[in-house]
């Protein structure tokens, strides 16, 4: 049996509950006849199930079963309204009371107005709905700190005033539109506080030595001679966006299209090569589904004239030219049922998509770090990691993998909105190749963007305020990353925004579904490599409290997902980690638990400014006070009420301590109970 639902431009689709595609079957309004009827039964199988029983409600079935049955009572009662108020209307005219019928006829009409639009709001509304719980991990989180996601924010990254016009020759990618000793020290400060340590080179050792741990290559570091493969995203550099002579940018409409920043790329190969002791020559460089733009080339040859700078199909002027591994690598788990060579209009023409060649450097590097550019995406709602991929194998265009999206053609028309299908990101992030070799999980969020092919965008939302993002992300989670970039970008890029493609419906099922196997579809098996071995949870997915304080469960101490340590400002501190140990201690506070007050101390080393927060486990703030402290030790008393004074209930709270002594802010957080 199909079931209908509801697409984003109010069109009706059915899916198939075999292969979870969706086909549309009218374009507007055909639920008005079909949707009444099949409200009318979920109506009565709700109440011959529920009246008797009124737990049964919560049953899944049954959960399915109410937006219909709601609907069709509004459907019925906006039917019965017009029908009356014609009917009076018809009596008042035929009595000569114009008013009373012309009241009737607009009663009436809005009767019919709720009859017809009740197929699209009410009936079908809880599959526009998604569930963004909160605090509710799901996964097993990864890295030396598990679920830690590191945030560097600063501002002097970027160039306010970059127009991206290609009039004026200020691409957001020009030098004078990127501060390179900033974006360096981001780097740096997001490599230590990664793992804990206080220089850039202790820092890469852990790096090396955790992710040799997971290939199972025992407790080792880096290796001379081990090859290291930086996969970027080249979006805009498709044929005739370049000179074919020297492969510069052309200025026509995709010109400064967001992807992966050249100068952010610049501070990795330091990093690499003049901290971790990597040899210029065994670093490989590029996105094998594109070219490398001649700015890009330039700026990194300039420095690093024997790295190897790959590219799609020239090896003029010094770049590599790919090479196809001898075997198909990739081997997609829906096995040929969901995605098919397609079109770009029509993902189910065409012959099943099932398996795909690699460029050789993917299969034959000891250690891959995936650099894309967080964005929105019409078709998969959001991009960053795992749709990075899509330019990782050898065809000519990645049509074929759009049937694994939520939106394959960003029309709706073949939308898969429903959560527990088939994604491909989830084989794409899972592959031992992009898994065990992931050394790390860097996403560039300097100059932002809105979607795939769109330039970068000023965010709106805070802390940004419509500036660009000017921002670094830093994990060994990848999944964890990914949810932290997906709580940004549909937070800025809601629906009720000009872009609002992160906010289409399970645009995270794939996050779900890499984080928890529970959550795989029925009959699918994530095996990319077909070998007989399911991938395992590739790590820890849950949202953060909300937009304000953009705290994770670890933040909040309240479970096992997400930290999101976040460095901001410009601060001239080499080791900023080593700051952050250094800033201030916070001590458990006492008594704990307690029932009147309770004292919190903590040690600055330095004059700050001191934020306290209480915070329930639902994330709502209780109580906030302000104070400008001095060095050493300090202490700050909470009489367990709220703001206005009255008294808060028992249970579980949080206080954070928030510390920003005019360079840098730094936070911590620890539990404690009150009891009455």
């Amino acid at each position: 049996m199909f079931s209908t639902i509801k697409n984003i431009d109010s069109r009706i689709f059915r899916r198939c509950p075999q292969t979870g595609r969706i086909v549309g079957i009218q374009k507007r309004n055909p639920g008005y006849f079909l949707l009444p009827l099949l409200g009318f039964f979920s109506l009565i199988w709700f109440l011959l199930r529920v009246i008797p029983k009124p737990s049964r409600a919560q049953y899944p079935c049954m959960k399915i079963a109410m937006p219909f049955a709601s609907g069709f009572v509004i459907y019925a009662a906006g039917l019965y309204v017009s029908f009356t108020a014609f009917a009076k209307a018809r009596l008042r005219f035929a009595n000569r009371r114009y008013l009373f019928s012309l009241i009737f006829i607009i009663v009436g009409l809005l009767g019919s107005l709720i009859m017809v639009t009740a197929d699209r709001s009410a009936v079908l509304a809880e599959y526009y709905h998604d569930d963004f719980t909160p605090n509710a991990p799901i996964g097993e989180a990864h890295g030396i700190f598990p679920g830690r996601v590191v945030w560097i924010w600063d501002a002097d990254a970027t160039n306010e005033k970059c127009s991206n016009a290609s009039a004026k020759d200020d691409g957001w990618f020009m030098p004078q539109n990127n501060n390179q000793p900033v974006i360096d020290r981001m780097l740096s400060d997001a490599v230590q506080t990664l793992t804990g340590k206080s220089t850039d080179g202790e820092a890469w050792d852990a790096v090396f030595h955790f992710n040799n741990r997971l290939q199972g290559k025992g407790d080792v570091g880096y290796q001379v001679g081990e090859i290291i493969y930086i996969k970027t995203n080249a979006t805009s550099s498709w044929g005739g966006n370049y000179d074919e002579k020297t492969l510069a940018i052309k200025k026509n409409n995709s010109y400064g299209i967001a992807e992966t920043n050249p100068h952010l790329v610049l501070a990795l190969l330091r990093q690499l090569v003049n901290v971790a002791g990597v040899d210029q020559q065994d670093i490989y460089i590029g996105d094998p589904l594109k070219h490398v733009y001649k700015h890009c080339y330039d700026l990194w040859i300039a420095e690093f004239p024997n790295i190897n700078v790959i590219d799609n199909n020239t090896s003029r002027m010094g770049r590599l030219k790919i090479v196809s591994t001898d075997e198909p690598v990739m081997k997609y788990s829906d096995r040929g049922t969901v995605m098919f060579t397609g079109d770009w209009n029509d993902p189910e023409m065409g012959d099943p998509t099932e398996e795909d060649f690699y460029c050789q450097v993917a299969e034959i590097c000891d250690y891959l770090i995936n650099v894309p550019t967080m964005k929105g995406h019409k078709r998969a709602g959001i991009t960053m990691f795992a749709k990075n991929h899509f330019g990782s194998h050898m065809r000519e265009n990645a049509v074929h993998l759009h049937g694994g999206l939520v939106d394959p053609t960003e029309t709706g028309e073949y939308g898969r909105y429903l959560r527990n299908q088939y994604r491909v990101q989830v084989d794409l992030m899972g592959h031992e190749m992009h898994y065990k070799r992931g050394l790390f999980y860097l996403m560039d969020a300097l100059y932002s963007g809105s979607e795939a092919t769109d330039p970068p965008r000023k965010f709106k939302m805070a802390p940004f305020n419509n500036d660009w993002a000017s921002s670094i992300f830093l994990s060994l989670d990848p999944v964890a990353i990914e949810s932290v970039g997906y709580d940004f970008l549909r937070t800025e890029y809601h629906e009720n925004s000009a872009y609002p493609y992160a906010a289409k419906p399970a645009v995270d099922d794939y996050l779900h579904q890499a984080a928890d196997k529970s959550e795989w579809p029925e009959g699918i098996v994530y095996d990319p490599e077909n070998d007989g071995v399911p991938i395992p949870s590739l790590g820890v997915h849950e949202h953060w409290n909300n937009a304000a304080d953009k705290l994770y469960s670890r933040n909040l101490g309240t479970g096992d997902g997400i930290e999101l340590l976040k460095i901001t400002g410009a601060a001239d501190v080499e080791n900023r980690w080593q700051a952050h140990l250094e800033a201030f201690y916070l001590h458990q506070n006492y008594p704990n638990p307690f029932n009147a007050s309770t004292t919190i101390r903590f040690e600055l080393t330095r004059a700050a400014t001191v934020t306290l927060q209480i915070v329930a486990l639902n994330g709502a703030t209780v109580f906030t006070s302000k104070s400008d402290l001095g060095s050493g030790p300090n202490q700050l008393t909470w009489n367990g009420r709220f703001n206005n004074g009255l008294e808060v209930p028992s249970g579980l709270y949080i206080y954070r301590l928030m510390v920003n002594d005019g360079d840098t802010q730094f936070e911590q957080a620890k539990q404690m109970i009150m009891l009455k």
